[in-house]
C-alpha cells in the first residue's frame, strides 16, 4: 500500500509477541459484521475523499508519520496535502484494501492473508505499525459517524411518514 508514497522513515522497534496481538483478535457476531458492511456502503460513496480525509487527520494528530512518505515529508501546508494527486491516490489505495477486508469479513482465512501480505509490503516500505492502529481509529471513526447519521436519517424518515400517515387519516370531528 505504500510504494510510490512510502519510503525509508521510522524504523521499528517492536519487542512485543506477534503471538500476543494474534491471540487477542475479536471474533464478530453475524449481527456486528453486518452492521459493518452497511456502514461501509456510506463510506463507499466517497472512497476516494475519506481516504484524503483519513490520512490528513493521521497527519494532523501525528505529523511525524509523515516522515515515512517520501513525497509527503516536507509538506507543511495541509491544504496542499488535501488537494495532492499522490495523497489521494494511496488513499484510494487502502480504502480499496479496507473494501476487500469488509467484502471478506466473514471469510476469516482469507482475511488474515490479505492482511499478512499488506504487513509484509508495509515492511518493505520502512512503514512501521505504530501508526496503523492510528489509522484504525479514523477509519472506524469514519464508519461510526455515518452509520449514526444513517441511523438518524431513518429514524428522522420514520418519523415523517408517521406524521403523514396521521395527517391523512379522515378526521371523525
Amino acid at each position: 500500500m505504500g510504494c510510490a508514497v512510502s519510503g525509508p522513515g521510522l524504523a521499528s522497534k517492536s519487542s512485543e509477541d506477534p503471538n500476543e496481538e494474534e491471540a487477542s483478535a475479536a471474533t464478530l457476531t453475524d449481527h456486528q459484521i453486518e452492521l459493518i458492511k452497511e456502514s461501509w456502503k456510506l463510506i463507499q460513496e466517497d472512497i476516494a475523499k475519506v481516504g484524503i480525509i483519513m490520512f490528513v487527520r493521521l497527519f494532523e494528530t501525528h505529523p511525524e508519520c509523515k516522515d515515512v512518505f517520501f513525497l509527503f515529508r516536507d509538506v507543511d501546508d495541509l491544504q496542499r496535502l488535501r488537494t495532492s494527486k499522490e495523497l489521494r491516490a494511496h488513499g484510494l489505495r487502502v480504502m480499496s484494501f479496507i473494501e476487500k477486508s469488509v467484502a471478506r469479513i466473514d471469510q476469516t482465512e482469507r482475511l488474515v492473508q490479505l492482511a499478512m501480505e499488506l504487513g509484509k509490503s508495509h515492511y518493505r516500505y520502512n512503514a512501521p505499525p505504530k501508526y496503523y492502529g492510528a489509522l484504525f481509529t479514523y477509519v472506524t471513526r469514519i464508519m461510526k459517524q455515518g452509520y449514526q447519521e444513517e441511523e438518524r436519517n431513518k429514524q428522522t424518515n420514520t418519523v415523517a411518514s408517521s406524521k403523514e400517515r396521521l395527517e391523512k387519516r379522515p378526521n371523525a370531528l
